[in-house]
């Protein structure tokens, strides 16, 4: 019996300890065709930058963590000075269109004097950084800096959206690829089940389980997880309607015909052939559900429901949740600022640095799922 020879493109033979591994070889395959995609290269640059903020977060002393507020000495309209005492740093403010009382005091809005707009300042705290502003929690005294906050929220978003969509996903994939294969009364079974928690509002079913469960848990980890589970189950129902279709089409294929055929357990014929070949379908739906992740959690903060220890923790969609709040109530008081001939400044930061931080992470995970879907699916190369 003849032993074939690999060659390389040009016809030359390739000594066998030279040969290359075949798992390597597709990974290089699969990368070329993935850097040639310019929008998912951007996507995973900026993907690995929002890494990168989330491991720095650990060892970033801020000048405040989630359980220490800012608070400021305020040079009222009369140039009366008024100190605000409570637990908190204490920092120099005073009226906007005014002269400062001191150096390094931040301008300040006569009727709220929390409201601290952007500096460029990245010196020491005294003198700066409020990079992206205040962001107003309590009584017009008490602000939070938004710079902080989205840099110690970081790991908290990345790993709660990451740990949803991945456990969804992966529940998701198992049930759609086993009832798709298998058919029959396991296929009835789990898409009635199915069925039966798509019928559900998610963000209804999300707010009873916090509501029954939550207060029972007195850790933060704990309620984490709580969330985290009740997020799974609205999402793998979907994840498992998407990867049944597809695997009722990838099973009729030949290759999976001749697999059988060979003698080919179900078990092998389902990690080698239906699987790989099935997955691509839900690299466009985990890029959606991450960037939802976030925004599902301000929804959930903003109608009152306390999951996390305090309502200025470092979290992305409870920090955007927060600013929703802070600016309608701002907008009556600059309405009836504005009337009575008194300037009042509009906080477009608070809404601003939070939204651009969920929309550049929602379309840089879109970007690289289209970019990998594309690349990891033979049918879709170009």
């Amino acid at each position: 019996m003849t032993t074939p020879v690999v060659t390389t493109s040009g016809g030359t033979p390739v000594p066998r300890g030279k040969r290359p591994n075949p798992r390597i070889a597709q990974f290089k395959r699969t990368w070329y065709f993935l850097s040639r995609n310019t929008l998912a290269m951007v996507g995973l640059g900026i993907i690995i930058f929002f890494v990168f903020v989330a491991l720095f977060s650990f060892t970033y002393n801020a000048p405040s963590d989630h359980l220490q507020l800012y608070c400021g000495t305020y040079a009222g309209p009369g140039g009366v000075p008024v100190n605000i005492s409570g637990a908190c740093t204490q920092v120099c403010t005073y009226p906007t269109g005014s002269p400062p009382p001191a150096p390094n005091c931040y301008p300040t809005d006569v009727n709220n004097p929390a409201i601290v707009p952007p500096t460029i300042n990245f010196g020491t705290f005294h003198g700066g950084p409020l990079p992206f502003g205040s962001l107003e929690v309590a009584n017009n005294q008490y602000f939070y800096n938004i710079f902080d906050g989205l840099i110690k929220g970081a790991p908290w978003s990345l790993g709660i959206a990451a740990g949803i969509v991945l456990a969804g996903a992966a529940i998701g994939l198992v049930l759609g690829s086993t009832a798709g294969y298998f058919g029959g009364l396991v296929d009835e079974i789990i898409m009635r089940i199915t069925d039966i928690f798509l019928s559900i509002p998610g963000l209804l079913l999300v707010l009873v389980l916090l509501a029954v469960l939550g207060s029972t848990i007195p850790t933060l980890e704990g309620r984490v997880l709580v969330l985290m589970a009740a997020f799974v189950v609205t999402f793998w129902p979907t994840y498992t309607r998407i990867v049944r279709g597809q695997v009722l089409v990838t099973r009729e294929q030949k290759y999976v015909e001749a697999s059988r055929a060979s003698g080919a357990r179900s078990g092998r014929i389902l990690l080698r052939h239906i699987v790989p070949n099935s997955i691509f379908p839900i690299f466009v739906q985990l890029s959606l559900d991450v960037g939802a992740i976030p925004l599902g959690l301000g929804a959930i903060v903003f109608l009152g429901y306390h999951i996390f220890p305090s309502q200025y923790f470092p979290e992305w969609g409870s920090i955007s949740a927060n600013a929703v709040s802070q600016v309608q109530g701002l907008i009556t008081t600059c309405q009836a600022a504005a009337a009575g001939g008194t300037a009042c400044i509009f906080p477009w930061w608070q809404l601003f640095f939070p939204g651009i931080t969920l929309f550049m992470f929602a379309i840089s995970v879109n970007f690289l799922s289209d970019g990998l879907r594309d690349a990891l699916d033979p049918r879709l190369r170009r």
